[in-house]
């Protein structure tokens, strides 16, 4: 009996998604934008001390492949040939920093992620050299000095792993974001693999001047990163190299971009303008201002938005990052057990309705957007005898949406022009009470596409749209449409502005929390002190004379 005949489907682009939690690889007709098939991994992250946080990349990696095999998998059970895939995009977590041997193909040390503080002291030591009428940093980059940012994280590995920095000296050693590990992987690794990055996640190393589009040698001396470790810096869409191994051997990775960026390409944001905001481990809101860069007043960052093919032109964007969005439920689940599965919480949520005054600040890694302090930690306060889980769950939902009322509203001071409405994408947008919540704090519609997947949607759309593929035009009158819910508000605007001042009131209370000096070291202040040291041994042996005292007298 002959074999089925395949289905005629394509031409189909291929789209990896390296997230915080997770890696997937989905598959679109580039005809209508159709979802075709996907497959994802969760990964997870390791907590090594308080404030790092760390992943293996030879996990993330063995994810990504096998996310594609399982993926062609799904779709030759579908009676789609997989030789119809002519492209593959790649989007990925941000700024999440990775070392590896070029020689060799092993990572010299884990990713540290973009949610790590471990380097707040390396940030303070750095901000004192930067002058205060010359912050030649934010002016090159658009960011503030943090521990966000890559720059920070390569400074703090160079200058704390001895694997390392011996791999420097030996001309070794490669750096890369999560996208520039991939690709070098996927194209050959130490067969000639491709190091290079685009210039989105360029933009996010604090080493990339977003004006000349180049690694800057003023800045990599001021971080004293090596330049020979850095990788070339391409646009978002065209050919890097072919895939060398697996299933879709030989196919062209063709499209690259940080994660926020592909989902503003994939919500078809290209004017000058529109926004979006992603609500993911952390929540991301970026708005296109065309091809002038906009130096936010209110704590927000200057990105590349997206430049989609070699001669094509740079577009910016200014963006409100916000930590913790999808990890506050994360937290819920794995470190309290409020909640056994991540969906549970709507649930719990629905059975009250309300927080009942329960206001939840997650600054787990300090406050990003508009704050920028890094000293803040996570509170809950407003607690009665009368809280329970259900009301501590609705406070995380509500916290993910007051600190988006906090970046729209930095935004809407910046651009001048207030947005009329909200357009989202990421998993947290299935939570309806979420959503809901989110138009009524915000006080305007939220418009949320029926698929999605914008991220990878985005980072297929470039692939296809790369010089030398071609099968996805980008002109306004040949992209598809995307169906969309709106969300209207429920609430009125004085009982909105009421619980978000109370909110405010709320951040005040988690800021300054911490500092960086140490238990051990302020230990050691102290019995370095001659004087107090004397003090203190004298009175603990007064002490113990007087119990001596006291015992036998009875």
């Amino acid at each position: 009996m002959a074999a089925p005949k395949k289905a005629v489907v394509g031409p189909l682009v291929g789209a990896v998604v390296q997230e915080t939690n997770s890696s997937s690889f989905l598959v679109f007709n580039s005809k209508t934008a159709e979802l075709l098939s996907h497959h994802q991994v969760e990964l997870t992250q390791e907590f090594p001390k308080e404030g790092w946080v760390e992943q293996d990349p030879k996990k993330i990696l063995q994810s990504v492949y096998e996310c594609i095999e399982k993926t062609c998998e799904k779709l030759n059970e579908l009676n789609i040939d997989i030789s119809n895939i002519k492209a593959i995009g790649v989007s990925n977590q941000r700024e999440t920093t990775i070392i590896w041997d070029k020689l060799t193909g092993e990572p010299l040390y884990n990713a540290v992620v973009w949610l790590d503080v471990r380097t707040q002291s390396t940030v303070e030591n750095l901000s004192r050299r930067i002058p205060g009428n010359n912050n030649f940093v934010k002016s090159k980059t658009g960011l503030p000095l943090s521990t966000y940012f890559s720059a920070v994280k390569l400074r703090w590995i160079l200058d704390n792993v001895r694997d390392v920095q011996k791999a420097v000296e030996e001309k070794r050693a490669l750096f890369g974001t999560i996208d520039s590990w991939l690709i070098w992987n996927l194209t050959g690794g130490v067969n000639e693999g491709v190091h290079c990055t685009d210039v989105t996640n360029a933009s996010r190393t604090m080493l990339f001047n977003i004006h000349s589009l180049e690694w800057d040698k003023e800045l990599c001396d001021f971080f004293e990163i090596p330049m020979n470790i850095l990788p070339n810096v391409w646009s978002c869409s065209e050919i890097y190299g072919l895939m060398k191994a697996g299933a879709l051997e030989s196919v062209p990775i063709s499209g690259c971009l940080g994660n926020q960026s592909a989902a503003l390409v994939g919500q078809m944001c290209f004017q000058e303008g529109q926004a979006k905001n992603t609500y993911g481990t952390g929540c991301f809101l970026l708005c296109n201002t065309g091809r002038k860069c906009v130096f936010s007043e209110h704590g927000l960052l200057t990105t590349v938005a997206y430049k989609l093919g070699r001669d094509k032109p740079v577009f910016y964007a200014l963006e409100g990052s916000v930590a913790i969005a999808g990890a506050v439920i994360c937290w819920l689940k794995d470190n309290l057990g409020i909640i056994k599965t991540s969906e549970e919480i709507e649930k719990l949520a629905k059975e009250v309705g309300t927080s009942y005054g329960c206001y939840f600040i997650p600054a787990f890694s300090g406050l990003y957007a508009p704050y920028w302090d890094p000293s803040a930690r996570g509170i809950i306060c407003g607690l009665t005898q009368f809280t329970n889980k259900s009301h501590i769950a609705f406070a995380a939902l509500e916290a993910v949406c007051f600190q988006t009322r906090e970046i729209l509203d930095a935004m809407n001071h910046d651009c001048g022009i207030p947005l009329s409405h909200l357009q989202v994408d990421g998993k947290m947008t299935k939570n309806k009470i979420l959503m809901q919540l989110q138009a009524d704090i915000l006080h305007i519609p939220v418009i949320k596409p029926s698929m999605p997947e914008t991220t990878a949607l985005g980072a297929a759309m470039a692939a296809g749209a790369a010089e030398g593929v071609g099968i996805w035009s980008l002109k306004p009158e040949d992209l598809s449409a995307v169906l969309m819910e709106r969300i209207e508000p429920q609430i009125k605007a004085t009982e909105s502005e009421i619980r978000y001042s109370t909110w405010k009131k709320a951040v005040m209370k988690s800021m300054g929390w911490v500092t960086t000096q140490c238990p051990e070291s302020i230990d050691s202040a102290i019995f370095s002190s001659l004087p107090l040291g004397f003090y203190i041994v004298s009175s603990m042996m007064i002490l113990i004379g007087a119990r001596y005292i006291s015992g036998t007298s009875e």
